[in-house]
């Protein structure tokens, strides 16, 4: 890695996060600042938004950036757009951040990036197989290993059950708007993990979003065949996976291909 410390940030259907990190640490080196994401959340309210956010001193002492996006990137390019406004379809995540924060900045899908900070520092360090990290928020988001390599746009949270997208039924935003118990929604997330078990057969699953800070209320409720835990960096694992995936992707550009022969 060409730094230890590196910006990330965590764009989010209803709020955009953002903090230094530090990479080889696994940690955030303040807690993080947090803005509302703009509605219409379109390329350039979101780039301002963004802008706005990493203005603050303490976040100018990185050289580079790396993204968490709600969508699934291909080359920094958003080729899908969950939670977020449609006109991202098609627009170069990367280079719109990249303007935003005045920094050579990487995207990468959100739940994506939150999934390799918990397999390097949070609750799949160590673990093979097939794993599942799972962020219940606005949506669904998913990022899915296999023996600890990302199998990157997953977007498992749009499997079907009875019908619907799954994101439709189980995310955490949907207990909050319909005012569901704790054992009501438990038992969509469960209907729901029981679908991705049956696609997957995961060895592991992770639960992660902002509801992983009081997993004692709802995961002893659900009952599945896979080991479920919750994660263990919470709402800061997309920022740091985000600057995590920054670190690797800046040093092998600097590093470069080998030399052939």
């Amino acid at each position: 890695m060409t730094s230890k410390l590196v910006l990330g940030i965590d764009v989010g259907g209803t709020g955009i996060k953002a903090q230094i990190v530090d990479v080889e640490q696994g940690t955030l080196t303040a807690k993080r600042l947090r803005v509302k994401t703009p509605q219409p959340s379109t390329p350039s309210a979101v780039a301002k938004a963004v802008g706005k956010l990493v203005s603050a001193k303490e976040l100018r002492v990185a050289e580079i950036a790396g993204a968490g996006f709600p969508a699934v990137i291909k080359d920094g390019v958003a080729r899908s757009a969950a939670n977020i406004d449609h006109r991202w379809i098609g627009t170069n995540v990367a280079e719109v951040l990249s303007e935003a924060t005045g920094m050579p900045t990487t995207a990468i899908n959100d739940a994506d990036a939150a999934g390799l900070a918990e397999m390097r520092f949070g609750a799949g360090r160590g673990e093979f197989g097939v794993v599942v990290m799972v962020t219940l928020g606005t949506g669904i988001g998913t990022g899915l290993f296999w023996n600890g390599q990302l199998v990157p746009n997953s977007e498992l949270g749009h499997l079907q059950v009875r019908g619907r997208d799954a994101e439709d039924r189980a995310a955490a935003n949907v207990r909050e708007e319909k005012h569901l118990s704790w054992t009501h929604w438990a038992k969509l997330v469960e209907e729901y993990l029981l679908v991705l078990d049956r696609v997957l057969a995961p060895d592991l699953v992770i639960i992660g979003g902002g509801v992983s800070a009081t997993p004692e209320k709802f995961l002893p409720k659900i009952t599945i065949r896979p080991r479920l835990v919750a994660a263990k960096l919470g709402n800061d694992a997309g920022i740091i996976g985000a600057a995590m995936y920054a670190a690797e992707a800046s040093a092998a550009v600097t590093v470069g291909p080998a030399e052939p022969g």
